[in-house]
């Protein structure tokens, strides 16, 4: 059984600490706000040894989905408001790719201690 993974860069997993859902009633369209609160990837971004995917790939047993983020937040904070406080990465998904999008979610929750809150 394939660990649930989900990286920006060739090998290197992140560790995600929220995830929110939403649904546009007007359009339809699946929303999706992962937080992480630190990002192993910022140590990589200046370094040209590590591929990067240019996208996020979430993996586990039944395969990999590759998102394309429409946006990604950097929230700072700290004593000199520089210290990363947490990173907000959006994305959409489509209806025929939800319940899949679900199943990965479920596993990776599972494999890490989270569990779902409805708000």
């Amino acid at each position: 059984m394939t660990t649930p993974t989900i990286e920006f860069f060739v090998g290197l997993s992140e560790e995600l600490s929220g995830v929110s859902l939403r649904k546009n009633k007007s359009t339809g369209i699946r929303n999706v706000l992962m937080t992480f609160k630190t990002l192993k990837a910022i140590e990589r971004f200046q370094s040209f040894t590590t591929r990067t995917y240019g996208d996020l790939r979430l993996t586990d047993e039944e395969g990999v989905i590759i998102v394309i983020p429409n946006s990604t937040k950097f929230i700072f904070g700290g004593d000199e408001g520089d210290e990363i406080q947490r990173v907000e990465c959006g994305f959409e998904i489509t209806d025929e790719h939800w319940e899949r999008f679900l199943r990965f979610m479920n596993r990776y929750a599972a494999a890490n201690g989270m569990g779902y809150q409805d708000k």
